[in-house]
């Protein structure tokens, strides 16, 4: 088998065929390893290294397939069954895959040829934007739908002012409604991107390098870096010199084959009953398709209503159907539901879901997204609820064992639950070596919680890493946590003794600040190192599970300096706000450290879930304590050195 492109469909018929036992060769144009090409953002953003989007691992010695770097295919033979590299090699094939992909459309914008113009579509274009964003002061994306609003992201995340401008009358008009779409455009100028819709770029002005935008509308953006994402076009050339059938993609039927039998095409260059897919979950089903047909046990494609569903600088999209045809189709219904910043549609033909929309955070939006590619039928009392609540069903989840194997549960990657379950009875036990395997949750990790779950209903659910020493810490601290509320507090001495530890400990005034600064001092640190899953600079200083137990250490250690401090003596007005608080912060903590070490026991016992985890009321209550927390030592201080 030759496969040529390695972007992730590549790579996945890759895998299908390996694990298959047929031998695959796969040539990449690209210099780089394989990678993720959903992940470009994390690396723009500096979210992440290029070695953490990588499809494989650049050390793997074991690889079951063959992949060659920088070879660009420039003819196909298909009498001869080979295909000619530009620098002249021959590889020969029995049968050839064709995975290359598309390539960033650039309008005919007079200016686009300027230095300081680029696109935003491969691993060197979000290199090129990494260097540029050190020197660039504002920049201007044309092109206002997904990959727009990703670039637009990333380079908000390096510190530039950023314009998006749109020709179109709304944002990501392909995805979503005007309403929607404003929505969507209020929430990304609250984080500081300019939006501008319903105007075209008429010119891209400056003399030697850029310098603004020239609108349709007579007004001008300046600007020194332009950004275009203008949608993107199948690579369908090769396809095209060498005689095989094309329309606007490659022609496929539904084993993915072109018009030459032996010459399959997946992904984003193949065109399916007129359809082309620009999203990476319909072109692994293709992927899977058309290694199960090589095989020997073929399968068919079948046909995938556009799915989106991800979160675009700060705020969630999710989209199913063709809303775009939706809009104007002559049996369909639609029906809203919006509250504050919230907004979701969903559209109905003859009593079946057709497409669903939503703006803003959405529980239900998987099985929405389930419910249309199945045609599922919407129920009077279902419209009901949704125009009250915004809800379709019933708030109760669905258990993981119940969900149909042919559940989207990764919408970044178009995995299944079945892929995972697949993965699991393969021998997979956590979530990270499902997404090794399939994936799933690579991406943004919205899913990695429902993976658990599915974890759960095969396998049991697994403990935490550290669990034992972080449930043993938790241990400690919730019994010195308790102890003021069993044993009370240490009397305070009523007379002077010098040999006394009541006195020095509660009556040196040396002493007591010393005490009292290195109980502030324990205090800080402990809500440093809570920052630690927030603040991404921290992730440099070690993992997540070992700073938690330091945590818990501190907060043992804090515990102690409060009795040093204080002998559990709370007094009165003030002060006692200040104690009870703290105390309570103490006790949130220690009851949200044992539900972590204890887990994965509460959750076999039908106590929680992985999508409802029992820690997670003690932790918010915990976060929540700490907001007074830095006012009441502040005045207890003041109030202290000024009487």
């Amino acid at each position: 088998m030759v496969i040529i492109g390695g972007g992730p469909v590549g790579i996945r018929a890759a895998q299908e065929l390996s694990r298959r036992g047929i031998q695959v060769l796969v040539l990449s144009a690209e210099s780089v390893l394989p990678y993720n090409r959903v992940q470009l953002t994390p690396l723009l953003c500096g979210d992440v290294q290029f070695g953490r989007i990588s499809l494989i691992d650049a050390d793997d010695r074991d690889l079951p397939f063959d992949v060659q770097l920088g070879q660009r295919v420039v003819r196909i033979d298909r009498d001869a069954r080979t295909v000619m590299t530009a620098d002249g090699g021959v590889w020969p094939y029995d049968t050839l895959i064709l995975a290359t992909g598309s390539h960033a459309f650039v309008p005919g914008i007079p200016g686009k040829d300027k230095p300081g113009v680029y696109t935003f579509r491969t691993a060197d274009d979000a290199s090129a934007l990494i260097a540029r964003s050190f020197s660039a002061r504002r920049v201007a994306v044309i092109g206002g739908g997904l990959l727009g609003l990703e670039a637009a992201r990333g380079m908000r995340q390096r510190s530039c002012d950023v314009t998006v401008a749109e020709h179109e009358s709304h944002l990501m008009p392909r995805q979503l409604d005007k309403a929607g779409g404003a929505r969507l455009a209020a929430n990304i100028e609250a984080l500081g991107v300019n939006v501008i819709t319903g105007c075209a770029v008429k010119e891209i002005t400056g003399t030697h390098r850029v310098e603004g935008l020239a609108l349709a509308d007579g007004r001008h953006v300046t600007c020194d870096t332009v950004i275009i994402c203008t949608g993107v076009r199948p690579n369908i050339a090769l396809a095209r010199d060498n005689g095989l059938a094309f329309h606007r993609g490659i022609v496929v039927g539904d084993q993915m084959q072109t018009s030459d039998p032996s010459i399959y095409a997946i992904g984003e260059c193949a065109e399916h009953r007129d359809l082309l897919y620009g999203l990476v979950g319909p072109g692994y089903a293709q992927a899977e398709v058309a290694a199960a047909t090589i095989a020997g046990t073929p399968d068919r494609f079948d046909e995938v209503a556009p799915t989106t569903k991800l979160k675009v600088i700060g705020a969630d999209v999710f989209s199913a159907g063709a809303i775009e045809q939706l809009e104007v189709g002559l049996n369909v219904r639609s029906h809203v539901w919006q509250e504050g910043t919230a907004y979701r549609r969903i559209f109905v033909e003859r009593g079946k879901l057709v497409g669903a929309l939503a703006v803003g955070k959405w529980d239900q939006a998987s099985r929405a997204q389930d419910a249309v590619h199945e045609g599922a039928t919407v129920y009077p009392w279902m419209l009901y609820r949704f125009r009250k609540t915004g809800l379709l069903w019933t708030e109760e989840d669905i258990p993981a064992a119940d969900m149909p194997a042919h559940a989207t549960l990764c919408n970044c990657t178009g995995v299944t639950c079945g892929q995972v379950r697949k993965a699991i009875g393969a021998g997979c036990g956590s979530v990270e070596a499902i997404g090794e395997t399939t994936g799933a949750g690579t991406v943004c990790g919205t899913c990695r919680p429902l993976m658990a779950e599915v974890i759960d209903a095969g396998a049991g659910p697994q403990p935490q890493p550290l669990w034992k020493p972080v449930l043993g810490l938790s241990a400690v601290a919730l019994l010195a946590a308790i102890w003021p509320l069993l044993g009370g507090n240490v009397p305070l001495p009523t007379s002077y003794d010098a040999d006394s530890l009541r006195v020095w400990l509660w009556q040196d005034n040396i002493v007591k600040q010393w005490s009292g600064f290195i109980l502030l001092g324990l205090t800080v640190a402990a809500l440093v190192i809570g920052l630690r899953k927030r603040v991404r600079l921290l992730d440099r200083l070690g993992s997540f599970d070992a700073w938690r137990l330091v945590h818990l250490g501190i907060g043992v250690a804090t515990i102690a300096a409060l009795f040093a401090h204080t002998g559990f003596s709370l007094g009165s007005g003030w002060n006692f706000a200040l104690g009870a608080t703290f105390s309570a912060m103490a006790l949130t903590g220690a009851l949200a450290g044992v539900a972590t070490g204890g887990e994965h026991e509460l959750r076999a016992h039908g106590i929680g879930t992985s999508r409802k985890p029992p820690r997670k009321l003690p932790v918010w209550a915990h976060i929540l304590l700490l907001w007074p927390l830095p006012a009441l030592i502040a005045f207890h201080v003041l109030a202290s050195y000024a009487f």
